[in-house]
C-alpha cells in the first residue's frame, strides 16, 4: 500500500465492509424472493408487513446511497483529507446502513428512519472533510 494511503486503512476496510453488506444484502432479498417463488422481474407489492419488499427497499436503499459513499471517500482520500475525520465519518455511515438493514428486516420503521438519517449526516461530514482539505 501506498504509504500516503495508510493513515485512510480504515476508511478503505469500510468499502470492503459496505461491499460485502450489500451483497448479504442482495442474497437475502434473493432467498425471500425464492421462498415465496416471486417471479423474476415481476413487481413486488409495496407492504411493509411483506418480508421480500422489505428485503428488497433494503437492498435498493443501500444500493441508492453507495454510490455517494464511495465519491466522498474517494474525495477524501484523493484530497488527503483528516483520515481522523474521514475514518470516522465512513464506519458511521456503515454503522448507519447496517443499522437501517436491520430496522428494514425488523419493520422497525421510526428507528429505520433515524438511523437513515445518521448515514447522510456521515455523508455531509465526509463532504465537509473532503471540501475542507481544499482550503
Amino acid at each position: 500500500m501506498q504509504e500516503w494511503l495508510v493513515p485512510y486503512t480504515s476508511t478503505i476496510i469500510s468499502f470492503g465492509v459496505i461491499a460485502a453488506l450489500l451483497l448479504i444484502q442482495l442474497v437475502i432479498a434473493d432467498i425471500a424472493a425464492i421462498k415465496v417463488r416471486h417471479l423474476p422481474g415481476a413487481p413486488i407489492e409495496a407492504n411493509h408487513a411483506n418480508f421480500l419488499f422489505r428485503a428488497a427497499r433494503a437492498y435498493a436503499n443501500t444500493n441508492e446511497s453507495i454510490t455517494a459513499f464511495i465519491l466522498l471517500a474517494l474525495l477524501g482520500l484523493l484530497s488527503r483529507a483528516s483520515p481522523e475525520w474521514l475514518n470516522i465519518f465512513a464506519w458511521v455511515y456503515v454503522g448507519a446502513r447496517l443499522a437501517h438493514m436491520l430496522c428494514y428486516y425488523l419493520n422497525l420503521q421510526l428507528l429505520r428512519s433515524m438511523v437513515f438519517g445518521v448515514g447522510v449526516v456521515a455523508l455531509f461530514g465526509m463532504l465537509g472533510v473532503g471540501i475542507r482539505a481544499w482550503f
